[in-house]
């Protein structure tokens, strides 16, 4: 076991659950740990936090798991390094393996939502021997691209002029001139317009030449039906204490992760695969090739749940059914040892 230190953030409960702060190579990762038994790991997407995960941190618990849910680096309690690269692919790994070796076991469950799906990923590729069992919620695992991420990225839009966001994300300090000025009213356009509650914004996912990603946003919409105000409160004071340089950041690092993960390519994830998205989730129509061929490169796969009138926040818009996945699955795959199909 390293030495990566495990300190008590606080003695408060969060909803039962016991909140702590991790220490890793240059800072500490803010983690919320509810439950005994074998570790599952949850992580996050953009742009959210451990909260997103409430649903699961009592349902886990109550299942006989010990499930952890961090903020990512960038967010919420954990550190925010001011370095673009700091955020890079590797940085995210070394980070979870830091928390489950500072939790004092030696293998753990990872599953991920949004971005969180593609380091829970990585981190099943990088250290096989930690991560045992990959859970994938609505980002499948994809193959790495013959070309650079942000030149796929830059066709992506089409013509017309329209800029796809991952490309808007780019330049640092312009996503977040459009989002600082009112970070509530982004935050909650963003979430209305990724969730399944019709109608569906047309083309949020592009930004006009000259325009801002806010300007297709519902952002005077009421919050979804899965989000209380005392929620978007906790998370909207988070975002507008640490900003988003650090989680648009994560965007900014694809072409070093495709750098940084080359001599991985064409390498499967023997593991124990699930992977669940909302079935009007929009980004699963551009990425419809890779969640139908998953299993080639996830032979461990025990199933693809696409979860009808479910939109992006699968796990917060359908936490019974996730959750009922979720350990079902677990019950059968993280008990075993890794590298035996489902």
């Amino acid at each position: 076991m390293r030495d990566y230190k495990l300190q008590r953030m606080s003695e408060h409960r969060i909803n039962g659950a016991r909140d702590r702060l991790v220490a890793v190579p240059g800072g500490h990762i803010h983690a919320v740990e509810q439950g005994d038994g074998p570790l599952v790991l949850l992580v996050h997407g953009f742009p959210e936090g451990w909260r997103s995960w409430r649903h699961q941190l009592p349902a886990l618990a109550a299942a006989g798991y010990r499930a952890v849910a961090i903020d990512v680096r960038g967010y919420g309690g954990s550190s925010c390094p001011p370095e673009v690269e700091a955020y890079r692919m590797l940085a995210h790994v070394a980070d979870n393996v830091a928390v489950v070796d500072a939790l004092e076991v030696e293998t753990a469950t990872v599953i991920g939502h949004d971005w969180g799906s593609p380091i829970a990923a990585a981190c099943a590729l990088l250290r096989p021997d930690v991560f045992t069992a990959v859970g994938l919620l609505g980002v499948p695992h994809m193959p790495r691209g013959a070309v650079r991420p942000t030149e796929a990225f830059a066709r992506a839009a089409g013509e017309g002029g329209e800029q796809f966001y991952v490309s808007y994300f780019q330049p640092p300090g312009r996503a977040e001139a459009e989002i600082h000025p009112d970070v509530r009213s982004w935050l909650r356009g963003f979430y209305v317009a990724l969730g399944g509650d019709p109608p569906v914004p047309p083309a949020w996912f592009t930004v006009a030449s000259g325009g801002a990603m806010r300007d297709r946003l519902p952002v005077d919409a009421p919050l979804p039906h899965w989000m209380t105000e005392a929620d978007f409160d906790a998370t909207v004071a988070e975002f507008e204490r640490n900003g988003f340089a650090g989680p648009l950041n994560r965007y900014r690092n694809v072409d070093r992760d495709w750098e940084d993960l080359a001599a991985f390519d064409g390498v499967t994830l023997e593991q124990p695969a699930i992977f669940i998205a909302g079935a009007l989730d929009s980004s699963t129509t551009w990425l419809a090739d890779a969640i139908g061929t998953q299993a080639t490169r996830l032979p461990g796969l025990d199933g693809i749940h696409m979860l009808e009138g479910c939109g992006h926040w699968v796990q917060q818009e359908r936490p019974d059914q996730v959750n009922d996945l979720i350990i079902d699955w677990l019950d059968r795959s993280a008990r075993r040892p890794a590298g035996r199909a489902a």
